[in-house]
């Protein structure tokens, strides 16, 4: 999303447009902060956030989610509203990457400087992680350090490897 934020000029325009020309800086670039404080002010704002911005992200990664599927080649995705936007159905296998309630609030706080009240409005927006987990195919639990995860996702990825050198080639 951060570089289709800085590449899509026409996506900053319908920004501006939504929800004023307060979101962008000076330069024309898009004031996260400051979209993400609208956004979550109300349903109605982050919906419009979302109906602008959902269709774009989908559309990047789509064509290469096909692709991978016909040519039964292994493609990993980042999608953090997976759930949220319906997306599940076009993946083969989903990795939830979760973490105590207490350790995403910290997490928000400490490496967004994130207000409380925004944290909460924030996760509430989103399925809740006990939802998520249950739809899971993998879950890695990630109250750790950042080593912790980079060794954990290494694991999870030479697991993927392995199952799939394994499975006959799909037409």
């Amino acid at each position: 999303m951060h570089r289709l934020l800085e590449s899509d000029a026409t996506l900053r325009h319908e920004l501006a447009e939504a929800f004023g020309p307060g979101v962008l800086d000076s330069a024309g670039g898009v004031r996260r902060e400051r979209l993400r404080g609208i956004a979550f002010e109300s349903e109605p704002a982050r919906r419009t956030l979302e109906a602008l911005i959902h269709p774009r992200v989908r559309a990047e990664w789509q064509p290469l989610a096909r692709a991978a599927r016909e040519t039964s080649t292994l493609h990993l995705f980042d999608i953090p509203l997976l759930y949220e936007t319906g997306a599940e159905m076009e993946f083969e296998r989903v990795l939830v990457v979760a973490c105590s309630p207490q350790e995403q609030r910290r997490r928000l706080r400490e490496n967004r400087s994130l207000a409380p009240e925004l944290i909460e409005r924030m996760i509430s927006a989103q399925l809740d992680l006990p939802a998520k987990v249950a739809r899971a195919d993998h879950v890695i639990w990630n109250d750790g350090s950042p080593a912790w995860l980079t060794a954990q996702a290494k694991r999870f990825a030479d697991y993927l490897l392995s199952i799939w050198t394994t499975q006959p080639t799909q037409p």
